[in-house]
């Protein structure tokens, strides 16, 4: 990871600091997380980052493609590493649980947009909806 990191940065005039490195790694163990679920976790390791260092790295490794956002809530955005494969995230309203699922979920949606000119960016894709579980608990029958 650090090697790529330090090679991205450097193309860009920036240097690779354990702030950026810490935040980077973060996002890669948290899997889906906002930045303040980013801070809480790298102020474990090192209490001296603050929210704005955070936000910062977090855009600047977004423009050199490391890590995604997409919006699973009407909070923060929430990001993840783009080392793991594209996916679209499908997130229950109920139990806020957040799925990932591979692009051929929405295969047909992607390729009649296509038709229409509009290309899909997948992987900033959240289907919000109930999932079985709490359908269940709700008492409400299941979705076919």
């Amino acid at each position: 990871m650090s090697d790529d990191l330090a090679a991205r940065l450097r193309e860009q005039g920036l240097r690779l600091t354990p702030q950026r490195e810490l935040i980077l790694r973060a996002v890669e163990e948290l899997r889906h997380a906002t930045p303040d679920e980013v801070l809480a976790h790298v102020r474990g390791q090192a209490s001296s980052v603050n929210a704005s260092t955070v936000y910062r790295t977090l855009e600047v490794l977004e423009e050199l493609g490391l890590v995604r956002h997409t919006h699973l809530s009407d909070r923060a955005p929430t990001y993840h590493s783009t080392r793991e494969h594209e996916h679209v995230h499908v997130v229950c309203r109920g139990c806020h649980s957040v799925r990932s699922h591979d692009p051929e979920l929405v295969r047909s949606l992607v390729a009649a947009l296509g038709e229409d000119g509009f290309s899909v960016d997948v992987g900033h894709l959240a289907i919000f909806g109930t999932c079985a579980d709490c359908s269940a608990a709700a008492g409400s029958p299941e979705p076919t």
